[in-house]
């Protein structure tokens, strides 16, 4: 029997799983923890970890026989922040202890993370940020400051956080990631209501939070740098989904429009048909930019598919609204709900239209995702920073 990392062998591995641990007679948690020992949980991450050193092409192999025998997934929606951003920055940047420690229950979903990143005077220009970690007797952080607009903070046991640790020197330099305990004392989550009536954003105040410096990622001041990876990935995750043809929010206003012919207008016709043109061309392009992290972690290519997921969304919550004419201004409900995750599909079109405002905001401005594609992949000459060689604690504020 061959042993090869191909598709055979994914296959074979998947279905010695499902002997042995049965999706209709095990429980959720106990089977996902089997996936996640067998290799089989993301399988381009190391062995031990979830996974076999495999290629990352190869994980669909392995979703599709499981789906197939109706085993249970991990509510990829409800932990996105946790196997988007945090695992492939903790693969990167974190210790062994650390990679044990948080891997498992991050994949299986025992254990749900937020991001700490943005703060009121910090959000396009985070690098500005000014929550403070400084370094006690004991060799530990002490945390003071406030972040903002930080999902699911009001359902996370963990957080990625980035805090000033180096006042003196320029604002890209005096960064450190940290790894905090949501439960800790200091750490305080007050709810911000949306546009939506919900309440899935938070503001994130931290007092005199202790972190030991066995949760830190990366060197001292070298949190920007852990950041990026952080942050790029978070694009990729916004951005390059994968989902089946005419998936997502296309899917929703083409169903309306097949099975509502009273509603169709010529105009409508043509703006629905170049907005699907497009969705198809950013879902194969996403497909392209999955097959280029086989060799690697992300890169700025992320940004443009962020970009255009953001702005598809807009347009075709903006066409769907118009559809249903006056049907489209109806809502639900305005009581302040705390979602354990955003449903662009099970709610009414009034909701999608009000909630995607927010793609051009939450993981990178589009204003600044332009820049980083004019600057990183056309090459463009980059904008003139004066503030580059200043020290953060000289800067204007």
């Amino acid at each position: 029997m061959s042993t090869a990392l191909d598709a055979a062998e994914i296959r074979r591995r998947t279905r010695e799983l499902l002997a042995t641990h049965p999706p209709a007679t095990t429980g959720r948690t106990d089977f996902l923890k089997a996936r996640f020992d067998a290799g089989l949980a993301w399988v381009h991450y190391p062995a031990g970890l979830g996974g076999l050193d495999a290629p990352r092409s190869l994980q669909p192999v392995a979703d599709a026989e499981l789906a197939a025998a109706g085993a249970p997934d991990n509510d990829p929606r409800r932990i996105g922040i946790g196997l988007g951003m945090a695992a492939p920055t903790l693969l990167q940047y974190g210790t062994d202890e650390q990679k044990k420690r948080f891997l498992r229950p991050l994949w299986v979903g025992e254990e749900v993370w937020c991001q700490l990143f943005s703060e009121p005077g910090a959000g396009s220009d985070l690098a500005a940020l000014g929550t403070r970690a400084v370094r006690d007797e004991t060799g530990d952080w002490v945390v003071d400051g406030q972040k903002v607009w930080t999902s699911s903070a009001h359902l996370a046991r963990w957080a990625i956080l980035i805090a000033r640790t180096d006042p003196d020197v320029p604002k890209h330099r005096g960064i450190s990631y940290f790894v905090c305990d949501m439960t800790d004392p200091g750490v305080e989550v007050r709810p911000l209501r949306q546009i939506t009536g919900e309440a899935e954003f938070n503001e994130v105040f931290l007092t005199g939070v202790r972190i030991p410096d066995s949760r830190r990622l990366g060197p001292v001041g070298d949190g920007w740098k852990v950041a990026q990876t952080t942050l790029m990935n978070e694009r990729v995750s916004i951005g390059g989904a994968r989902v089946p043809r005419e998936g997502g929010m296309i899917g929703t206003v083409a169903r309306t429009w097949r099975e509502r012919p009273e509603l169709r207008t010529h105009d409508l016709h043509q703006r629905l048909v170049a907005l699907w043109v497009e969705a198809e061309v950013a879902r194969l392009t996403g497909e392209r930019l999955r097959q280029q992290l086989v060799a690697g972690q992300p890169g700025p290519e992320g940004s443009g598919m962020k970009l255009a997921f953001a702005r598809l969304n807009q347009e075709i919550s903006g066409l769907e609204v118009e559809l249903l004419g006056d049907e489209g201004l109806l809502y639900d409900d305005w009581t302040m709900r705390r979602p354990e995750l955003v449903d662009f599909t099970g709610r009414d079109a009034g909701y999608r239209y009000l909630r995607s405002k927010g793609n051009s905001i939450e993981g990178g401005t589009s204003e600044v995702l332009l820049n980083i594609v004019a600057e990183r992949v056309l090459g463009l000459p980059a904008e003139p920073r004066t503030d580059k060689d200043v020290a953060w604690k000289d800067l204007a504020r």
